[in-house]
């Protein structure tokens, strides 16, 4: 898609699905991958986000967008006024991977351990009676793009993953390498990344120039 064509579908969501959108075009980042993220993840003095337990069980960083850090700490704010009230009404912390929780009990309800797109309502486990939170769910996410891409009559089939191929087809545009694309990606493999390289075969060729002209 064209960035006009992003602007159009983001200026159709309401919080958090535009700032989800926004990670998912910024960052590069599959869905899960966004929605997995955690309050730890984020690193303000740096203008880094550690992407953990991608794709492959990977982890990677990636920049922090500038142009969104605002709505990043106000997301924060939120979260932190969230997590106040779970902490005072009947909350066993948020799920964690693996046995992590098992192994440290207390992590569960400590702030930098909390989702960033927390779920709006608590789970409640029937079989221990605790509460707890988990994140947005992907299908809740997938039918707010669509309900915008629709409103946004775009002519394109789009989906979360439409913005993941677009954030690395306008870095190729911008003449990054592929390298820092496949990086940035997470692909294990540099033939994934190449694959964006047809998608701006057009843009290079109509922009080539003759040495005569540099």
């Amino acid at each position: 898609m064209s960035r006009e064509e992003i602007e159009a579908i983001l200026a159709h969501l309401s919080p958090p699905y535009d700032l989800v959108v926004k990670f998912l075009y910024g960052c590069g980042l599959r869905l899960f991958e966004c929605l997995q993220l955690r309050v730890h993840c984020f690193d303000f003095s740096s203008h880094i986000l550690t992407v953990h337990d991608g794709k492959g069980k990977k982890d990677r960083t990636v920049p922090l967008p500038e142009k969104i850090l605002p709505e990043i700490k106000k997301q924060f704010g939120f979260l932190k006024e969230l997590h106040k009230r779970d902490i005072e009404g009947n909350y066993s912390g948020v799920f964690l991977v693996n046995s992590l929780g098992k192994k440290y009990p207390k992590v569960a309800k400590e702030f930098p351990w909390q989702w960033f797109f927390p779920a709006i309502n608590l789970t409640h486990i029937r079989e221990t009676g605790e509460s707890q939170r988990y994140h947005l769910h992907e299908a809740i996410v997938q039918r707010a793009i669509k309900e915008a891409v629709g409103k946004a009559r775009i002519c394109k089939r789009a989906s979360a993953r439409t913005f993941r191929h677009s954030f690395a087809s306008h870095l190729l545009q911008a003449n990054y390498d592929i390298r820092t694309i496949q990086e940035l990606l997470g692909h294990s493999d540099v033939k994934t990344t190449m694959i964006y390289s047809h998608t701006v075969k057009s843009v290079a060729k109509k922009e080539a120039k003759s040495p005569l002209d540099f």
